[in-house]
């Protein structure tokens, strides 16, 4: 019983750590968009223990797996254009009043 805990505390931990991570250190853009890929792929953990102790088909979550590998290419394209325009990733360089 105590293993089948610690089983669903890992991903909620991480979901956690992922979401101080992303809130506390917002200085540069990638490791903001690391930290939401972290989130991302402590859900589909966590989602995919519940459907499988459930018996449920795995089918939404590989939808959900799709959404997030689409909000990480978002997010490294935007990162790109980021750099090539302002020549870094750092928020402190760069008002939304001049892009």
């Amino acid at each position: 019983m105590m293993i089948l805990f610690l089983v669903y505390l890992f991903p909620l931990v991480g979901i956690f750590a992922g979401l101080l991570a992303f809130i506390s250190n917002r200085k540069h853009l990638l490791n903001t968009l690391l930290s939401l890929e972290f989130i991302m792929v402590n859900l589909f953990w966590f989602m995919v223990l519940l459907v499988s102790s459930v018996g449920g088909d795995l089918y939404f979550s590989l939808f959900f797996l799709t959404l997030a590998a689409c909000e990480g290419a978002l997010g490294l394209s935007l990162l790109v254009s980021i750099v090539r325009t302002h020549g870094n990733d750092n928020f402190s360089s760069f008002s939304v009043l001049s892009c």
